[in-house]
């Protein structure tokens, strides 16, 4: 009975807290910026009719607008209303700290794009690792951001997820753990446009709420494209949807040299959930060879993290046949998906018109070059396979197309250096390969999904 009445009690706290409706907070007074400091830039924010303006100036950094509080797992809503022409952002588990960049702003940004991009809504790491979720990824979600209008905005970010919606619509479904508490910051962007001088950004009904979280998230949206940047992980959507690790981040379990029968002894090393091929001579296979998927994929989606060292080429392989070149120098063959760092390494004036650069189809067809690149961290390579439809994709954004088993593409193979090798990229079917050029370079969260 005891039990029986601890429960009822329980319950009937809970039902009345729900009863009592969210408790939020208001982080500005519709007054003053009181609870707020300005931070790296000189732009002005004022306060007019219960509303933070931003304005926008020259000759200054990014500034931002940020809570003197810090916050963890949190549901936070603002309106906002952007004049055209501008970029600005919403900084949320965010930090300035001496050490990094001498107090730069850096962390997770609610974007504000009233370009033709359309990109409001979409996640990006300010001052780090770039975009996480471009609105690429979502479509629907682009059309969400109303121009010259004032929208409402939401941000979930509790634990790992950070959701985002943009007028009631959903624009992002991100998992990541890179920072998990930090400033909320409004911002103003830098510009370069003696036009732009005085234009303005604004945020009013900006309130948080950290308590009953569980009880006030969205529920989950599966027609909303999840991504999850956490290394060496499946989360639950991504097992539904039929992805799985191609290495576990621990072993070196289904992958082999590709010319030997196991793993290569030297010349490989697994570190902190990372893959690291070691620097060498700089030769093409030299020290402990390129290595191979033991089984061959047909249809797929692959996702490879790799992060390069200063002057590094490598590169990620598919349709890889180590039968051929077997006895050989140099690395086995496949199309590739070329990494190299573009500003260092000589390669990227070899070839021609830029078919050796970052994310080409290597020697065959070149990546453009305002790729977005992630200089000193970790960057998502993805090769999509559908038939003889092939897609590269860095960072979300697609940087290559071709169809193979064309003349077209038969023509374009004979005028490379793949033109001595019979049926060259036209396989059924082949195994991914991680190169070794003699150069240090990381991979971690290397993961494929099957196509019908």
């Amino acid at each position: 009975m005891k039990k029986i009445a601890f429960l009822a009690t329980t319950c009937m706290f809970v039902l009345a807290s729900c009863s009592q409706g969210p408790k939020w907070q208001e982080l500005f007074n519709g007054k003053d910026l009181q609870g707020w400091e300005k931070l790296n830039g000189t732009a002005e924010y004022k306060v007019e009719d219960n509303t933070i303006i931003g304005i926008s100036a020259m000759n200054t950094p990014n500034t931002f607008l940020a809570t003197t509080e810090e916050y963890g797992d949190f549901i936070l809503e603002f309106d906002f209303k952007v004049d055209d022409g501008l970029n600005s952002g919403v900084q949320f588990r965010s930090l300035s700290m001496d050490e990094y960049q001498n107090g730069r702003v850096h962390g997770y940004q609610f974007e504000i794009d009233p370009s033709d991009r359309a990109w409001t809504g979409g996640v990006y790491d300010e001052a780090r690792r770039g975009w996480l979720y471009p609105l690429t990824y979502n479509p629907e979600g682009q059309a969400a951001f109303k121009n010259g209008e004032w929208n409402s905005a939401r941000i979930e970010a509790i634990g790992s997820s950070i959701r985002t919606w943009v007028n009631g619509i959903p624009c992002t479904d991100l998992l990541d753990n890179t920072t998990s508490t930090g400033f909320i910051a409004l911002q103003v962007h830098s510009i370069r446009n003696e036009e732009l001088v005085g234009k303005t950004v604004s945020w009013r009904n900006i309130r948080i709420l950290t308590e009953d979280l569980d009880i006030y998230r969205t529920p989950d949206n599966p027609e909303v494209k999840q991504l999850n940047t956490i290394a060496n992980t499946i989360s639950e959507r991504e097992a539904a949807e039929g992805w799985e690790l191609l290495w576990d981040g621990e072993t070196t379990e289904g992958w082999r040299g590709a010319r030997l029968d196991g793993f290569p002894e030297i010349g490989w090393s697994i570190e902190n959930g990372i893959l690291k091929v070691h620097k060498s001579d700089g030769g093409e296979s030299t020290n402990g060879g390129d290595i191979v998927t033991t089984k061959p994929y047909k249809n797929f989606m692959l996702k490879v993290d790799f992060r390069i060292t200063e002057g590094a080429n490598s590169g990620i392989k598919y349709f890889v046949d180590t039968d051929l070149n077997k006895e050989g120098t140099g690395s086995a063959i496949g199309c590739e998906f070329q990494i190299l760092d573009d500003q260092n390494h000589p390669d990227a004036n070899m070839g021609k018109d830029g078919n050796r650069t970052l994310g080409s189809l290597y020697d065959l067809i070149a990546a453009p070059t305002d790729k977005p690149f992630r200089r000193g961290f970790f960057n998502t390579a993805q090769v999509v396979v559908q038939g003889n439809h092939v897609e590269h994709w860095l960072n979300g954004i697609k940087i290559v197309e071709y169809e193979r088993n064309t003349d077209e593409w038969n023509k374009l193979v004979q005028t490379s250096k793949y033109k001595n090798w019979p049926n060259f990229g036209n396989a059924e079917e082949g195994l991914i390969l991680l190169q070794d050029h003699g150069d240090e370079v990381w991979f971690q969260n290397i993961k494929i999904k099957v196509l019908e």
